[in-house]
């Protein structure tokens, strides 16, 4: 038997807590594929608070989209905290949003070419806090999700919408 909770859906809470500051969002997508622009437009409204998505599924896409230093890519691998930090920066900052989320890893059902299991990845949260407070913050975390390649994305979609509501709410 399942329960079911009465809380409303991740995308509807993040979307509810921007809408409330009057605050925007962008994300920076790779293992998610977009998955996270999706459950985020799939509340209505979402375009009062959601400016874009960029989905930069190769080195040169997040280099060129975003920004992400060539030095990180070929020091750390995409799948790692360092690139996840650079990528949710790029996404907010090239956005000019509030918030950039970034999520980078390995959905499967193969290692990636760094040899780092299926399900690692790392979910960045940056802000943007008012110029010249120097209060900007940018957090990343890793994950290690089980599942199907498309099973990984699910979680961790849901998990960046989660990591920024979390840091929305701080």
């Amino acid at each position: 038997m399942h329960e079911f909770s009465e809380e409303p859906l991740i995308e509807t809470r993040v979307g509810e807590a921007l809408a409330e500051r009057g605050e925007t969002l962008a994300a920076a997508e790779s293992c998610s594929g977009g998955l996270v622009a999706s459950l985020v437009t799939d509340v209505p409204g979402a375009s009062e608070y959601f400016d874009r998505s960029y989905v930069t599924y190769s080195y040169e896409a997040k280099q060129q989209v975003l920004g992400v230093s060539r030095e990180a890519l070929d020091e750390a691998s995409a799948v790692s905290a360092r690139v996840g930090r650079e990528m949710a920066r790029g996404a907010r900052d090239t956005a000019d949003a509030t918030w950039g989320v970034s999520t980078t890893g390995v959905a499967g059902p193969e290692r990636d070419r760094a040899d780092h299991p299926v399900g690692t990845v790392f979910v960045g949260v940056a802000d943007a806090a008012p110029w010249g407070s120097g209060a900007s913050t940018t957090t990343v975390e890793r994950y290690q999700f089980d599942g199907s390649r498309t099973e990984v994305k699910e979680r961790v979609a849901r998990q960046a919408l989660s990591d920024l509501l979390d840091r929305i709410r701080d």
